[in-house]
């Protein structure tokens, strides 16, 4: 049992404890406070001055699947040979030997959701896995979390003028509803025992039609949104919105469905027309009408060593600091229906934690120890 006492914790739920104590051992958190009892075995560490926090997370990322520094070699994340590939897993083109990994550790970046790119209008199971590990299934803490989808420039620019291809948003949206429709008339064959062959893209694409997974769909301008949100409830399933370039502008729509968005990469440049509204205005615009949101950098688009820049850079442009870092702590993990594993420092949950030498929001700070189940993964 290990106790890091004396360091300003911040638990991730809002609530800021100084000069307080972490307790963990075997790779969860067993108290955390001010004035806990210590049993007389346990190891102290002194981390006074210093501040304590959550593992950040990152609920949109291509860390494995789309590696950097090697080329084409390494784009193992869209799989382009349809339009709709609900087949395919992202687990199984994750590389953990991906340097975007250690970066990671080093940033504090503690779990990860890795996911298809949006090349496709379906695009294929995703994972969340902690940021340590030589193999990826020893890695996972969830999957699949999700079915990928994506609305807008990305399908239309891939798959457009091909043969039986979407080259329209009309078009986009057709196939994403007839895979819906054909998942909903497969599932229903195979609970009537009237199924005559299974199908790989329907058997997962069921998970959604189940409501086992959620689609977690790429869209940047405000109308693609709408048009997800329209069929959403059409075929009664759930969606994260992911990017979400445009919410500020339907912000007050938006609050009143019950659906949660990732934001990002914000510091990037505006590459294509659906980002000429990028900006820290839309997390203002979603903050001010209670739009659950996390920040995201879409690791390799922005690498994910900037997932705290981002959140510091979205507070010096008004964001409130509480969500700031909850958009990356606590509302991330949320997101990715993990929150009562990850993403604050409460008994029982996963000893996944920071050691920062000043508060992380503080340009310079920098992170002196990463934690993974109580592990040290990065620093002495």
């Amino acid at each position: 049992m290990k106790a890091y006492r004396g360091a300003t914790i911040i638990i991730g739920n809002g609530e800021v404890i100084e000069r307080a104590t972490l307790l963990v051992h075997q790779g969860k958190i067993v108290d955390v406070g001010m004035n806990i009892h210590l049993p007389s075995d346990t190891e102290i560490i002194n981390v006074e001055g210093k501040y304590i926090t959550p593992g950040l997370i990152d609920v949109h990322t291509h860390i494995g699947v789309f590696e950097e520094g090697i080329g084409p070699a390494g784009h193992d994340f869209n799989e382009t040979s349809q339009a709709a590939t609900p087949h395919v897993r992202a687990i199984d083109g994750i590389n953990p030997f991906d340097r975007g990994f250690e970066d990671a550790r080093a940033a504090g970046v503690t779990t990860v959701q890795i996911m298809p790119g949006s090349a496709n209008v379906i695009g294929g199971e995703m994972s969340i896995v902690k940021t340590v590990g030589t193999v990826v299934d020893e890695m996972i803490l969830k999957s699949p979390s999700g079915m990928k989808a994506a609305f807008g420039e990305n399908p239309k620019r891939v798959h457009g003028g091909k043969e039986k291809e979407p080259m329209t948003r009309m078009g986009v949206a057709a196939i994403f509803r007839s895979q819906l429709m054909k998942a909903q008339d497969y599932l229903k064959e195979r609970e009537e025992g009237t199924l005559k062959k299974r199908d790989l893209g329907m058997e997962q694409l069921s998970k959604v039609i189940k409501g086992e997974i959620p689609l977690r769909i790429h869209a940047h301008r405000s109308d693609d949104i709408v048009t997800i949100l329209r069929l959403l409830k059409e075929f009664e399933v759930e969606a994260t919105i992911e990017h979400c370039t445009e919410g500020h502008l339907i912000a007050e729509y938006l609050s009143k469905h019950s659906v949660r968005v990732s934001v990002g990469p914000t510091m990037t440049s505006r590459t294509k027309v659906e980002l000429n509204e990028k900006g820290w205005h839309t997390l203002l615009g979603l903050e001010k009408h209670d739009v659950p949101f996390a920040i995201t950098t879409d690791h390799p688009v922005v690498t994910i060593d900037h997932l705290i820049t981002s959140a510091q850079t979205a507070v010096k442009n008004g964001l409130s600091e509480q969500n700031a870092f909850k958009a990356i702590t606590l509302r991330a993990a949320e997101h990715l229906g993990i929150a009562e594993q990850v993403g604050s420092l409460e008994q029982g949950k996963d000893a996944d934690f920071v050691i920062w030498s000043q508060h992380p929001f503080n340009v310079q700070a920098n992170v002196m120890q990463t934690f993974i189940n109580g592990k040290t993964v990065y620093g002495d």
